[in-house]
């Protein structure tokens, strides 16, 4: 990929908490950035700036298109717009 085509939007999967011991939330991060390992870090960045303690990031991969439904269609527009969206939801027992 060069520097002249759009990057995709890359959605990393996995589990945060806000306290260390404390509940676990379900987190999907979506941005955009230039490979994995700078993907990972601004991930970590934004989510200890929004006051996580914690967080076990399982999978990343890039999306295949436009997500459908909500939240996930703010956040996507959000990654092109260059900020980090995180979206975050009950964990199922």
């Amino acid at each position: 990929m060069n520097d002249n085509e759009e990057r995709p939007v890359t959605i990393i999967t996995g589990r945060v908490w806000r306290r260390k011991g404390g509940k676990a939330e379900g987190v999907h991060l979506m941005l955009v950035a230039p490979d994995d390992d700078s993907a990972v870090r601004r991930a970590l960045e934004s989510l200890a700036a929004e006051g996580y303690a914690e967080a076990e990031l399982d999978q990343i991969g890039d999306m295949d298109g436009v997500p459908d439904d909500e939240p996930h269609l703010s956040a996507y527009q959000g990654a092109l717009e260059g900020e980090v969206s995180i979206i975050t939801f009950d964990e199922p027992l």
